[in-house]
């Protein structure tokens, strides 16, 4: 079967290594078709390296834009990709503007498509993330749902039929990272941060980054707060400038991390302070309390738990909580056990061989 894998963005890099590892085992052809919505080299390339992922076949260099711009710019040169190699089947992942390029693009020209990451609902329609999941889960054929809050989703629109519960693939990459992980105070000393507690603190969201008020409010629940450990995205370094924004004293900003990095220090963390969603759901599985800068979640199973808190971009709200971060009393294995990619190939083979 020749795959064509769709990519575009730092969290589906991640999703896509333990999925091309188990489909080129599979002896299936596959083609990796980059977007390149995300270019930054720290947010890209190194990924490809660290992940031991082949080098693109494709790179579009979509670029940054407005979400029209990124998303035409996609579609229109993946359904020239799709068009001149012919794949049996594309392979999409997430919520991105990549993954609704690549589903419409595919399903267009009736290419068979399958949805790593399907079910995913925030129910806040106001996150292009949230329409993006709705769409391509409705023109895909084949809905991969890493757990049954999201098949409950699917079966509500009606799509039942399409899907199958395989498990969470950033499961796999976690476990298979954390093996070969460095020690988090390795990490810390090249970063010249001291060793000792300390929060790990992203934010990349547009409602958090684009609005001055809401970036200034969280910064001001830092003050405070002991060490914290700040990976900038682009767009968040960015917005501090423009904003004329500066940082508390006791946030050390840092560049963005390599995955293996990353794992290991919100391993270390005594708290994890983030608006991402991948973020949240790897701080469960590392067992490190979880505040989220939003009002809401797909991961709502970390929240019923207890070891997620949603706090918006409210100063009173996350200073509280930093004064007493969720720890669940149980911790049960809600994403599967590490085994996502060979089910997903498993669903991908029974359905299109």
């Amino acid at each position: 079967m020749h795959i064509l894998s769709v990519v575009g963005a730092r969290p589906q890099f991640i999703k896509l290594a333990p999925f091309s590892r188990e489909a080129r085992r599979r002896g299936h052809q596959e083609t990796l078709l980059h977007t390149g919505q995300h270019y930054d080299e720290g947010m890209s390339d190194r990924f490809f390296r660290e992940l031991n992922l082949p080098a693109p076949a494709i790179n579009l260099g979509v670029g940054s834009g407005s979400h029209a711009t990124m998303t035409a710019r996609a579609l229109e040169g993946i359904a020239a990709e799709i068009e001149a190699r012919q794949p049996s089947l594309v392979v999409v992942f997430g919520d991105t503007n990549s993954t609704l390029a690549g589903a419409l693009a595919a399903a267009k020209l009736h290419v068979p498509v399958a949805h790593v990451e399907a079910g995913l609902r925030s129910f806040n329609r106001a996150m292009p993330e949230e329409v993006n999941r709705v769409l391509v889960d409705h023109c895909s054929d084949l809905l991969l749902a890493p757990n049954t809050t999201a098949m409950h989703n699917l079966a509500t629109e009606g799509l039942a039929a399409r899907a199958v519960q395989v498990g969470d693939i950033m499961v796999d990459a976690l476990y298979t990272v954390r093996e070969t992980a460095p020690a988090a105070s390795e990490v810390l000393t090249e970063l010249g941060v001291p060793s000792g507690p300390f929060s790990l603190l992203t934010i990349h969201r547009a409602s958090n980054t684009d609005d001055p008020a809401s970036l200034s409010a969280i910064l001001a629940a830092l003050v405070g707060a002991g060490t914290v450990v700040f990976p900038v995205h682009p767009r968040t370094r960015a917005a501090l400038a423009a904003h004329q924004l500066e940082l508390p004293a006791n946030v050390t900003p840092v560049e963005p991390q390599g995955y293996a990095q990353l794992v290991a220090l919100a391993g270390a963390a005594d708290t994890v302070i983030t608006d991402s969603g991948g973020l949240q759901k790897e701080a469960y599985l590392l067992e490190t309390p979880c505040i989220t800068l939003r009002e809401e979640t797909e991961w709502t199973e970390t929240v019923e738990l207890g070891w997620n808190a949603l706090t918006g971009a409210d100063t009173a709200r996350i200073t509280a909580v930093l004064q007493a971060p969720p720890r669940g009393a149980t911790h049960p294995s809600i994403y599967g056990d590490g085994a996502a990619a060979a089910a997903i190939l498993d669903a991908i083979d029974a359905r299109f061989a």
